[in-house]
Order: structure tokens, then sequence, then C-alpha cells
């Protein structure tokens, strides 16, 4: 009879798979409990702490009757996978908008996800980068489980070994975190499962809290409820708010990419005092970061703070009159110029537009910039041919609210102005959709994904600064970011600020903000207090209402 055949021999078998299972368990269990949350801790020495759990869990599975065990093997196997799901998407969302995953708010944003990477790598691409990701994560899953039921599976001979071995293990981690320095605690042994769970369920409690506190705030009618008489300041006047997509404070202060902004804000600066316009310039606190667009729209226009989707669609279901409402009750003709929104748009009635144009209506013929439905002067040269000459031919002022996206990742290829007089259809711009690196060769290397959103971003406002030169007769422009950018283009800890620009031919109007912090120009003071984005429309009331 070979070894292989013998009773030792199997039992040798069986016990090199259940120390190998053990492994297993410990290393992935290792991983999940100590995979740091944020993307700047990812460092080796993270992975080199020993969670008192894991050992603790392979002694309860060994000792308890077997079909306690399973029970307890699959809770465990709940538990890891929970945890390493919460890790994960805690990389995922720090990297993109700087704060933890949040459960109850962040399911929402799985779709979002999907249009940005299908946008960058495309479809087939994205679809078989988290088809494989799923894949690997659930096959994980599948083998955590298969290595507790191997432990459970051994004879209680077989167990003594290992659950000595485990027992130890276990004693240890109980006494360094009992009996040595903090530094040591910290350093080799951690016991965080409770309370890492715990928090995230404190998240979610708080976020129910806050949903509350929102329903609260959609309650209250302090403020105006129609704008009939509001705006006298303004009577007759256009007024034109622009949101610019990723223009945040980084752009205008980060020194990778002020030597390009600065200059470009003071040649706009120029080019509009040339033009008999004036300007004021200050910052404003975003409710989000690196996406989301839609929250900081939200925010300013109703006065609310709208940092997390349930908010946003909790207030598209409220009645509290948006900025724009206001100014249709009080006569402008008010309008939507959406050219990102390329589906259905059912929050458009909140807002209370008189006339919406998104992508399919805005007449644009020529080829899109990658995601980027069409560059920004095509834009604005939609909004002046589809909106306002119209609305002037009948004798209205107009409120519009205008979206430029050229500046959107994946921030290639980078468009540059055409004469105005040869915007057309937009056809003209079919040789810059079509040049430039495409966006998988942008994205491969970091400093060409800042090189060209910063060229967006300079694209954005020069465009607007000519728009403005030559169109802006008696209109006052309000001009902002919508976020910073991600994280990977800001680098961490950056302000959410980003700039707002006042433009009129009122001087006077135009200094009336200066009391409210802002500076003369178009380049924000560095010293200057960052306004929420929410107080944004209280300040608007209050300048265009005052006689």
């Amino acid at each position: 009879m070979t070894r292989s055949n013998s009773p030792e021999g199997f039992r040798s078998e069986m016990d090199w798979k259940a120390w190998l299972a053990a492994v297993f368990f410990t290393m992935i269990g290792m991983v999940a409990l100590v995979l740091p949350d944020h993307p700047s801790a990812l460092h080796i020495s993270s992975f080199l702490v020993l969670p008192i759990e894991i050992p603790l869990a392979v002694v309860i599975l060994l000792l308890l009757p077997r079909s306690l065990a399973r029970i307890v093997a699959v809770c465990l196997t709940i538990l890891l996978a929970s945890i390493l799901f919460l890790k994960i998407a805690d990389i995922s969302v720090q990297s993109a908008f700087q704060r933890r995953f949040n459960p109850y708010f962040d399911v929402t944003m799985i779709e979002n996800g999907w249009i940005l990477l299908s946008g960058i790598v495309g479809k087939w691409v994205a679809a078989l980068a988290i088809g494989l990701g799923l894949a690997a994560f659930l096959t994980v899953i599948g083998c955590i489980l298969a290595a507790q039921l191997k432990l459970i599976g051994l004879s209680r001979r077989a167990k003594y070994p290992l659950s000595g071995f485990y027992g130890v293990i276990a004693l240890i981690c109980l006494a360094v975190l009992s009996l040595t320095s903090v530094e040591m605690r910290t350093s080799y042994v951690s016991a965080k499962a409770y309370g890492y769970l715990s928090s995230r369920l404190d998240l979610v409690v708080t976020s129910i809290r806050d949903m509350h506190a929102f329903e609260t705030a959609l309650a209250d009618k302090s403020g105006p409820q129609t704008g009939e008489g509001l705006f006298a300041r303004v009577k007759d006047r256009d007024i034109i708010l622009v949101f610019v997509e990723s223009y945040g404070r980084s752009a205008v202060e980060d020194e990778r990419y002020s030597s390009l902004i600065r200059p470009r804000l003071q040649s706009v600066e120029a080019e509009l005092s040339q033009a008999g316009l004036s300007s004021a310039s200050g910052w404003s606190l975003s409710p989000t970061m690196g996406g989301l667009s839609w929250l900081a729209h939200g925010t300013f226009l109703s006065g609310l703070w709208v940092d997390n989707q349930i908010r946003y669609d909790r207030l598209m279901l409220s009645d509290r009159p948006s900025l724009n409402r206001l100014f249709a009750d009080a006569g402008w003709q008010t309008a939507a110029v959406m050219p990102a929104i390329s589906m259905a748009w059912p929050e458009a009635g909140y807002f209370g537009y008189d006339r919406t144009f998104v992508a399919a209506n805005l007449g644009y013929e020529g080829d899109p910039f990658n995601w980027v439905t069409m560059p920004d002067q095509y834009t604005l040269s939609a909004f002046e041919r589809l909106v306002r000459k119209p609305a002037h031919d009948e004798g209205k002022s107009v409120m519009a609210e205008i979206a430029l996206i050229s500046s959107h990742a994946p921030w290639t290829p980078v468009p540059h102005l055409v004469d105005w007089n040869d915007v057309g259809d937009g056809t003209i711009f079919n040789d810059q959709a079509n040049s430039g690196e495409t966006p998988r060769e942008v994205w491969a290397d970091k400093d060409k994904i800042r090189r060209h959103y910063i060229e967006t971003i300079d694209y954005s406002l020069e465009t607007l600064g000519s728009y403005m030169a030559r169109y802006g007769d008696d209109a006052i422009f309000v001009i902002l970011g919508d976020h910073q950018p991600a994280p990977l283009v800001t680098g961490p800890d950056a302000s959410r600020a980003v700039p707002v620009h006042v433009v009129s031919r009122d001087k006077e109007l135009v200094e009336s903000f200066l009391q409210a912090g802002f500076a003369t120009g178009m380049i924000p003071g560095s010293d200057q207090t960052e306004i929420p984005m929410n107080d944004m429309r209280e300040l608007l009331i209050d300048k265009f209402a005052a006689p």
C-alpha cells in the first residue's frame, strides 16, 4: 500500500489542506480588516497589522459544534464581504469626491460611475472591467466561505493543532492590545472591525436624521415665495447664470495651474473692460467635489444645502421656489441650456423653466468631443440664437441657466475658439473633435490628465470672455464653477471652493458685491471668505432687489 492511499497519508493530505484553508482565510480576512479606507494610506505597512478578530474567528470555528459553526461561517463571510466592499467603496469615493462612502446616499452613484467610466475607456472595456472586478470579488468571497467550511469539516483530532496555534496567536494579540504602548498596538495589532461597522451604521443613522432636518428646511416659508416685484434693480436686463464644469479654486491658486489661468483671467478682465464691462470675483463653497454637478445647481438655485442625491431627489418633489421660478414670476423668460443632458430630464419641472434646451434640441450637427456633446462656444452661440434673440423679439428679458461642459472629463480633445460668425451648426468643430489623444492615452498618465484638464478650463474662460465682450450688451452675468475636479487633479485636502464672477455694464451693481467680500476684477483674493453656495441665492436676491 502506498503512502498516498494509507490512512496516515490521507490524514496528512487533509491536514495540509486544512492548514492551507486556515492561511487563506487569515490572509483574506486580514486584507479586509486592515485595508485603509483612503487611497493616500495604501502603504505596505498598512497590511503588516494583525487583526485579533481573525485568530479568534478561527478558534471559534474549530471549537463550536459543526451545525453552529456553519451558521457562524456564513455570518463571518457576510461580515467580511461587507467590510471589504465598504473599504473598496471608500477608496473609490475618496478618490473622486474626497469623502467616505455613504450606503444611505451613494448607491445612486453607480449609474453615474458607469457613464463616466464608459465615456473614458468605452462601453465594452468598462463592462469587461466591471465584470472581471465583480467576478473576482465574488470568487474571493466564495473562497472565504469554502475555507471556513474546510476547517469546520475537520475531525476533532485534526482540529487540535490548528486551534492551539491560533489560540496562542489570539492570546498574544490580546496581550499586545492590553499591555503595550499605543504606538506598538497600532503598529502590529488591531481590533477595528466592530468600530468600523459601528461608525458606518452611525453614518446611516446620522444621514436619516439629516433628511429629517432637510424636510424641516423645505417646510420653512420664511424666504420669498414669489418673485413678483422682487428684482427691481435689474429690471429689463438679461440675467445669465453660467456654471463652468470642474472650475475650482485649485485652477486659480494651485501653482501647477495658476501660471496658465491667472494670465487668462487677467486677459479676460482686460477684454471685458475694453467692451465697457466691469467685474468682481469671489469664492463660493460647493456642496460636491469631483462630480455630481446637479447638486451644485440645486444648492445655488434653491438656497438649501444639497450635498447628496437623496436631498436632491426630495428637493425636486418640493414646492420650494427656485431662483429661476422667482424670476419667471417677476416677468423674465426663463431658460435652461444643458448640453450634457442626453436623456429624459424630469427634474426640469421643479426649476420652472419656460424653455429647456438639452443636447437633442440645441441643433448641434458636429461630432462630439468624446463624452462632451458639444464645445462651449457652440453652446453659447446656440443660446444667443435660440434663447436671447427670440425673447428680445418678444420684448422679454431672459433669465438663463447655462452649463458649460468642455472642461468635463475626460478632457480630450481640447477645443479652441473659431470666429463666432463661422460657428453655424457646429460642423466646423469636426476636425477639433477628432484630433488629439484618445481618453485612454490621456488617462494612462497623470501629468497628461492634469495638463488636459487645465487646458479645457483655459478654453472655457477664453470662450466666456470672448462671448461676454461680444454679446454682453446690458446683461448681468454670474459665472461660477460647479465644483472642484477630483483629487487626482487637485491633490488631497483641497478646498471645495469655486470661483464666482459677476460681470455687467452696471459698474455700481458690480461694486455692490464688494461689500459681500468680492474683489474687483476677475481674480478673487486669496484671503476672501468662501461663501456657501446655498447663500449665493440670497445674496443675488438682495443685490438684484435693491432699489
